[in-house]
């Protein structure tokens, strides 16, 4: 698509952000915009913001990337929503749609830490955990469109909840949701730690980022949470690894913003989980490059990602 100039939508439950990306993928013009509670409404919003801005669209959902149906989304309840024809019909021009972690990865893939890769598996670690693998430098969905929702993989059977009804999900574990339920267990366990004088200098709410500040002040009970936590991600990434053999693992999300903490244990402790790495060895972890603008990059760029280059 050399000298083309594309449109990336990232659909957030709060804002649409809407940048144009040009043949180097950098976002030369960017917008945002709030997310209407009625998908009508929102779609209206997102095509008027588009004007003049134009291409592909990336949301945060069970979104199945071959009907372009929204099958459900957490943050707006919107159902079976046909967001792909709802946006081609108010803008004319062709439209790909896929969930934000998808949309992810087809941005690092364009012009981050996945550049010039052709196999990658990406996590990114949020409220939930989102999940997207390369093979041969596209994205994989599955037969019908809706696979790859790794963070809904056991990790540990009859464990914690998840929020799709099952137990013991690496979602429920590795999320910054399951994070934040490991250090209040932990803090009520031990009342000395220095979490809880942390938290009130922070508002008085325990974070993701609670227990990692407080290990590198030294408190044994925050680094006891670190270590469990990224164990907990370690034996996630390694079965994984061990199951589509990427080239490279990318984290992505808020609780990748940890820093070298996080990708040092995490490095670590994952080689022993995956099949005789001691032969093979085991993918470089890596932290996610783009931040923000990653599904917006990576939603102008699903034509590649997604084998659709025709469209164009």
């Amino acid at each position: 698509m050399p000298g083309s100039l594309r449109l990336g939508i990232d659909l957030g439950g709060t804002t649409a952000k809407l940048g144009i990306v040009d043949q180097d993928n950098r976002i030369i013009h960017r917008a945002a915009i709030p997310t209407a509670d009625a998908f009508n409404q929102a779609v209206r919003d997102m095509a008027d913001a588009a004007e003049g801005l134009a291409r592909d669209a990336g949301v945060p959902s069970m979104i199945n990337p071959k009907t372009g149906r929204m099958v459900f989304a957490n943050n707006t309840g919107w159902e079976n929503a046909p967001i792909r024809e709802a946006l081609k019909a108010h803008l004319g021009i062709p439209v790909l749609a896929a969930n934000d972690a998808d949309c992810a990865l087809a941005g690092e893939a364009a012009a981050g830490a996945a550049r010039g890769m052709r196999d990658v598996l990406m996590l990114t670690l949020g409220t939930g955990v989102g999940s997207a693998l390369l093979i041969e430098q596209r994205l994989y969905t599955g037969g019908d469109g809706m696979g790859m929702e790794m963070g809904h993989l056991p990790l540990i059977a009859g464990g914690w909840p998840c929020t799709y009804g099952a137990r013991g999900c690496l979602e429920a574990y590795v999320s910054a949701t399951g994070l934040i339920r490991l250090t209040e267990e932990t803090m009520a366990a031990h009342p000395d730690s220095a979490m809880h004088a942390h938290i009130q200098m922070e508002g008085g709410k325990v974070t993701g980022r609670t227990a990692f500040a407080c290990a590198e002040q030294g408190d044994a009970a925050a680094l006891s949470v670190v270590d469990t936590y990224c164990a907990w991600l370690a034996q996630g990434i390694g079965g994984l690894v061990s199951v589509c053999r990427p080239e490279l693992v990318i984290l992505g999300g808020g609780i990748s913003r940890a820093g070298e903490p996080l990708f040092v244990r995490v490095r670590a402790m994952a080689e022993q989980f995956v099949f005789a790495h001691h032969l093979i060895g085991a993918p470089a972890i890596v932290p996610a490059q783009l931040g923000n603008d990653a599904g917006i990059v990576g939603a102008a760029n699903l034509g590649q990602t997604l084998g659709q280059q025709s469209l164009y």
